[in-house]
């Protein structure tokens, strides 16, 4: 049996996205009951030279919806550093990229799967096809900043368990 990109990628993002939303939710609901101020919360990092929390949920959106566009374009690039440090940016940032993702139909991918994708930050510049680019440079990327973005809210005293992750699962 083969599995469709859609299964895989779309699939993944659609269990996924609605966690991150979640995640801001429960963050913002953390600063009102203990009083943590919602600026520093969003500008927290794990390590000095790692993107703030902020930062982790637009490039949740970047490596979900904005994959999809370049796949369609061919074309990727980093977003630029500067991310407003609110709960409403990132609020809207996620539901922006779950409207985006919501709309891929299920054989898009896959009729895409061998097109060039030519990723460009700065001099380097590497060239994928679609399904490579997705599979091997987003989605990782996708699941790499949801999780550090989790990491910094259990990091801040959030509670947080796996289900708060892991959302939806896909079951029989």
């Amino acid at each position: 049996m083969s599995v469709s990109l859609h299964t895989v990628v779309i699939g993944t993002y659609q269990q996924l996205l609605p966690q991150a939303a979640r995640l801001i939710g429960k963050a913002e609901a953390f600063c009102g009951e203990t009083g943590t101020n919602a600026e520093d919360l969003a500008k927290a990092s794990l390590a000095p030279d790692m993107w703030p929390l902020s930062k982790q949920f637009e490039q949740i959106a970047h490596h979900s919806a904005r994959a999809i566009v370049a796949v369609r374009e061919g074309s990727f690039t980093p977003q630029p550093d500067e991310f407003p440090h609110d709960f409403a940016a990132m609020r809207s940032e996620i539901a922006a990229a779950r409207a985006v993702i919501d709309a891929v139909g299920p054989t898009e991918l896959d009729s895409l799967a061998t097109r060039d994708v030519q990723f460009k930050a700065g001099k380097f510049d590497m060239m994928f096809t679609a399904a490579d680019f997705l599979m091997s440079f987003s989605l990782p990327s996708f699941n790499f900043h949801l999780t550090t973005a989790y990491a910094i809210l259990r990091m801040k005293g959030v509670e947080l368990g796996k289900p708060d992750y892991l959302g939806k699962l896909r079951s029989k």
